[in-house]
């Protein structure tokens, strides 16, 4: 088989086993069958998904460190272990403490797991100029995996109930995610990708290889990290209170609707902000994503039918799915790829930060003032900042490195 054909395979591989892992984003589907079925409140049904999404982000630095030892067919397959068991383990749970440990530590510990050895493992075989398509390609997988997880979650629990609901999913999903983990690879030693003559096989374009340490004392990494964290908010705020705001500023009792429509356009967006990264640049694709979604936040008030909501959170999946394609190629880009794994996944946990900030603080502007205006107003005011900071990124290079 030619080399450029398993690149490509790798890739299909990573984009099959992100929609099978996807099946943690349908939550709100299980939140709310765990409230009618065994009495939880809104907020204790909240608490497993909250941890699962912090540890998603956790596990990227271990799971990258372990990738860049072991490979990705290694870390890939144990996440889905972590996530077959821990969802069996959950269906056995009635409590909020075992949803806790099983799905929020377990589930999320083996998607983040899973979930962070696809990306490089695309990106190693595909030069600079296609590494933001491949990235972008990768992760759209998980960004879609909420369209069909929900609507399939919410027939298995009206079928059979939430509990055996739990054991279905993760025997049939994490299953896949092990089958397709077996075919990431990552390229032999020495590999030059095509279109690429002066690439070493393990750097990029020559450039220093970057440690972990390295990176983070550069300007470069925490200007991309704060970048990515700001960027993210927004999203991730506008994910978690679609249907709220639908209630809220146009009468809806049909805003789930919404969420099959921004997981939609947020993988779009994955695909489209790697592609355009890779023909117009990092930075300028950077900038015109973070200035299309402040201005889509300064709207988004006067957003108050179901067509303007759509046009609203069309704009939203766009711009913030583009930021998961863009961000592993600029993290490539700058610090190479012998320490992909680790590297990326430090620069993640910003994403983890992003959706602690987002939701939970557009939730407390809600519970004081009654409106979403002054959430929306800071998210705006946070990505302008964001595409300021582009303008003053660019490479780092062995004297960029902060000493002690």
């Amino acid at each position: 088989m030619m080399v450029k054909n398993i690149g490509w395979r790798v890739t299909i591989a990573g984009i099959l086993l992100n929609l099978a892992g996807g099946f943690l984003y349908a939550w709100s589907v299980y939140a709310a069958a765990l409230i009618q079925e065994l009495g939880f409140t809104k907020t204790q049904a909240m608490f497993p998904y909250t941890v699962a999404l912090a540890m998603v982000a956790l596990m990227m630095v271990p799971g990258g460190k372990l990738f860049d030892k072991y490979g990705p067919r290694v870390v890939a397959s144990a996440g889905g272990v972590l996530m077959l068991v821990g969802m069996m383990l959950t269906s056995l749970q009635t409590t909020i403490p075992g949803f806790v440990v099983f799905f929020g530590i377990i589930v999320g510990a083996g998607s983040g797991m899973s979930y962070g050895a696809t990306i490089p493992s695309a990106v190693k075989w595909f030069p600079p100029a296609k590494r933001g398509l491949a990235s972008g390609l990768v992760v759209a997988g998980l960004g879609l995996a909420a369209a069909y997880a929900a609507p399939l979650t919410q027939a298995i629990i009206n079928a059979v109930g939430v509990t055996q609901t739990f054991l279905i999913i993760g025997i049939v999903f994490g299953g896949l995610v092990i089958l397709f983990a077996q075919f990431l690879a990552v390229p032999p030693a020495g590999y030059v990708p095509a279109g690429a003559p002066s690439e070493t096989a393990s750097g990029a374009s020559g450039k220093r290889e970057f440690s972990p340490a390295e990176m983070m004392r550069t300007v470069q990494f925490w200007m991309i990290w704060f970048m990515y964290c700001f960027g993210a908010i927004a999203g991730l705020m506008v994910i978690g209170h679609i249907a709220i705001i639908a209630g809220i500023q146009a009468k809806l009792t049909w805003g789930f609707a919404l969420v099959a429509i921004l997981a939609v356009f947020n993988s779009g967006g994955r695909v489209i902000g790697g592609f355009l990264s890779d023909r117009i640049g990092r930075n300028k694709t950077l900038a015109i994503m973070f200035l299309l979604q402040a201005a889509n936040m300064l709207m988004f008030v006067n957003y108050t039918s179901m067509t303007s909501l759509t046009v609203g959170v069309c704009i939203t999946g766009i711009a913030y799915g583009s930021l998961l394609g863009i961000f592993p190629a600029l993290t490539y880009d700058f610090f190479g790829l012998k320490n992909s794994g680790v590297n990326y996944g430090l620069v993640f946990t910003a994403f983890g930060a992003a959706g602690l900030i987002g939701p939970l603080t557009a939730g407390k502007i809600v519970d004081v003032t009654g409106s979403y205006s002054y959430a929306y107003l800071a998210a705006a005011a946070i990505l302008v900042i964001a595409a300021i900071m582009v303008k003053f990124l660019s490479r780092p290079d062995q004297e960029a490195v902060i000493t002690k």
